[in-house]
């Protein structure tokens, strides 16, 4: 049986064009403490979460391809570097009163980065996730508990092309918690930290610090019905976040990673189209290279939420 509480539907601002009045209830992204139901509930797989996926967070489990044109600090090189991400949390089990309560998943998650410059777009490296997540809201504070393993893998082309390089088999298990609050529906403020419990080769420091904010308008600029094909809205929704990340492995550079551009949804649907411009400033993201490579880069890329 589907969870009430996860189809349950909200009235929306209703216009003589918007057709239905109604629309799904998404706890990651309404107004929560409006939704308040009179009991408990608890039930299996659950179609949204309770905590918001940390949108500027670049080893955030989601859907995406992102161009970059990137310039390395050290060696001023500048290369275009492609990189795709495929992952999600998947909700096993909920309890809630609400939008108030708790939930325990499974997150999977694969980053790969390839060298746009050469011919083949050779893969430079590739990061696997996999872990449990738990998530807790009470109306607008929200927060996340993982439990995750990483893997980094470099590309044998890479490897061919870089015969100097060597790989260090760079794995890792880390808890992270980030708290969350809500201010109304347009700005988000969050902030927590990591450790890693274990982690190849072992002198790698061990701490990281993660804070950051979410910005939207409060309701959609524009929305249409695309010459009355119809029933329910698109709405287009501007966005700008900013995640930053502080890491003791790196002397505590602070590495920053800004996005902003459109959010693109439909009214009554779980499902996000994004297209974002993107600045990140700091060590790379991925992989090994993560404490070995400054960066600076600018570009673009589509984000999908199903």
């Amino acid at each position: 049986m589907c969870l009430m509480i996860c189809t349950a539907y909200a009235a929306d601002d209703k216009k003589p064009d918007d057709g239905p009045a109604n629309k799904l209830l998404d706890c990651r992204y309404h107004q929560v403490s409006k939704f308040s139901e009179s009991e408990t509930i608890g039930d299996t797989f659950p179609t949204d979460d309770l905590f918001r996926p940390l949108l500027g967070d670049p080893k955030q489990p989601q859907f995406f391809a992102l161009w970059q044109s990137t310039q390395s600090r050290l060696e001023r090189t500048t290369a275009n570097i492609g990189t795709v991400g495929i992952g999600e949390n998947f909700g096993f089990y909920t309890r809630r009163n609400g939008c108030n309560g708790w939930q325990i998943s499974l997150l999977t998650g694969i980053f790969s980065q390839f060298d746009l410059d050469t011919s083949n777009a050779e893969l430079i490296n590739v990061d696997f996730n996999v872990g449990v997540p738990l998530t807790w809201r009470h109306e607008n504070w929200s927060a996340r508990l993982r439990f995750y393993h990483q893997s980094s893998h470099i590309g044998d082309e890479f490897l061919g092309a870089h015969p100097g390089f060597k790989s260090i088999g760079l794995q890792y298990e880390e808890v992270d918690m980030i708290v969350s609050y809500d201010f109304r529906t347009w700005l988000r403020m969050y902030g927590g930290g990591a450790v890693m419990v274990n982690r190849q080769p072992s002198t790698i420091d061990r701490f990281t610090g993660q804070w950051g904010f979410e910005a939207r308008t409060p309701t959609p600029l524009g929305r249409s019905h695309l010459f009355g094909l119809l029933s329910n809205p698109i709405l287009f929704t501007p966005l700008l976040t900013t995640d930053f990340k502080s890491v003791e492995a790196q002397d505590w550079h602070i590495n920053t990673n800004l996005l902003m551009g459109i959010d693109i949804s439909r009214a009554g649907y779980l499902k996000r189209f994004r297209i974002l411009f993107n600045y990140y400033h700091g060590y790379s993201p991925y992989g090994q290279f993560f404490y070995l490579q400054k960066t600076e880069s600018f570009g673009a890329g589509a984000y999908l939420m199903f």
